[in-house]
């Protein structure tokens, strides 16, 4: 049974991480067990399950349907596995999050540190994802999101910083050269430096002054997808390339130095900071409910 088990766990992790080497990765294990698991797997249920490449492995029909059930099933295994927790003298375990790329990058750097230290026995996994993620699919514990992109029916719990901002700036050169835009549809007329999820889609540049909306769908020279390449926009930014539109805090070091000078700042409003999201459950994985603990202990400065 526990064979078992292990190898329904091996299916799922490898499903969700696209194939055998990242899960292997993931999990510390080695790729070739991974594959002998499977094969254990499809001859005890006598049907296929993974259709498999050189490249890339993708559920079959009966495979989809499988993890369907499994994922939210071990979930509930491990949360009753959990329960346990209670009993030490302080939580243990992995805590699990999905988070967009500024939240790695800003917020959780000034929280996990102390967060680790004051639980040595809790190990934090972060996956960075910006497009929406169904949490339980996904095998994380909780996600962070901004509002407008937070699941129904989740607890949801503030973290970080409650208000942020998108700022729009651009090199002194390339605004000696081009001009300074002095409404959001200028930027149409502009060079800008552009960010695009993985799925292919790329986000809008919203500003919003006094209550108007304006949304703007400029192009440019280089397009990249964020959070993995967001360091490049700006080196290319910096180097006179075009204008762009990021959160302030990734920008705000070149700004203080004069590398890039801020546009359309009258058009720039805060907006509301991210928050924390988890399934409503009768028990919270010790992990998480010590991280929540945490973060309402220790508010965001």
């Amino acid at each position: 049974m526990a064979t078992e088990l292990d190898d329904l766990a091996t299916f799922v992790a490898i499903v969700r991480a696209g194939g055998f080497r990242d899960a292997a990765r993931a999990s510390g294990g080695s790729a070739s067990g991974l594959s002998e698991a499977v094969r254990r797997l499809e001859a005890r249920l006598g049907v296929r399950l993974l259709h498999r490449t050189t490249r890339s492995i993708a559920p079959t029909a009966a495979g989809a349907r499988l993890f369907e059930r499994l994922s939210p099933a071990l979930a509930e295994v491990r949360a009753a596995l959990d329960v346990v927790n209670t009993f030490r003298d302080r939580p243990a375990g992995t805590l699990r999050l999905n988070v967009p790329a500024n939240v790695g990058r800003t917020v959780l750097p000034a929280i996990l540190p102390a967060f680790l230290t004051a639980y040595p026995d809790i190990r934090v996994e972060v996956t960075v994802e910006d497009g929406f993620v169904d949490i339980l699919a996904s095998g994380a514990d909780a996600g962070i999101r901004y509002e407008e992109r937070l699941e129904q029916d989740m607890i949801a719990v503030p973290i970080g910083p409650r208000t942020q901002r998108f700022l729009t700036a651009a090199a002194p050169a390339y605004l000696a050269a081009r001009g300074r835009p002095g409404h959001p549809q200028d930027l149409l007329g502009h060079a800008c430096l552009r960010g695009r999820f993985s799925g292919g889609a790329g986000p809008v540049w919203e500003f919003e002054r006094a209550g108007e909306i304006v949304r703007v769908d400029p192009t440019g020279p280089l397009v990249a997808q964020p959070g993995l390449a967001c360091d490049l926009l700006i080196e290319g930014a910096i180097a006179g390339l075009g204008v762009i539109h990021l959160f302030e805090d990734w920008l705000a070091p070149h700004i203080a130095r004069g590398a890039l000078e801020t546009v359309l700042d009258d058009w720039c409003e805060p907006f509301s900071g991210p928050i924390l999201y988890y399934p409503g459950r009768r028990y919270l994985p010790a992990p998480l409910r010590a991280f929540v603990d945490f973060i309402k202990a220790h508010p965001y400065e």
